[in-house]
């Protein structure tokens, strides 16, 4: 169980850099021309941690069936 809590403390405190943005610069022409729809969020900050969660999950589970089958033989 302590393990888990220092898994888990060490996680939310890394996840603390990322709450540390700048408001954009007030020079910056926010109605980009190349930009349909206007918000214009990028996706590949929370896409990347995502597949990262899949890799290892997928990798858990692999790990696990092949325990298991070692374990049965």
């Amino acid at each position: 169980m302590k393990k888990l809590l220092y898994i888990l403390t060490i996680l939310l405190i890394g996840f603390t850099f990322d709450l540390k943005a700048q408001p954009p610069d007030p020079g910056e022409d926010q109605d980009d021309p190349n930009c349909f729809p206007p918000p214009c969020v990028p996706i590949d900050g929370g896409l990347s941690w995502l597949l990262v969660a899949g890799v290892a999950y997928g990798g858990k589970k692999v790990y696990e069936m092949n325990k298991k089958e070692e374990d049965g033989e």
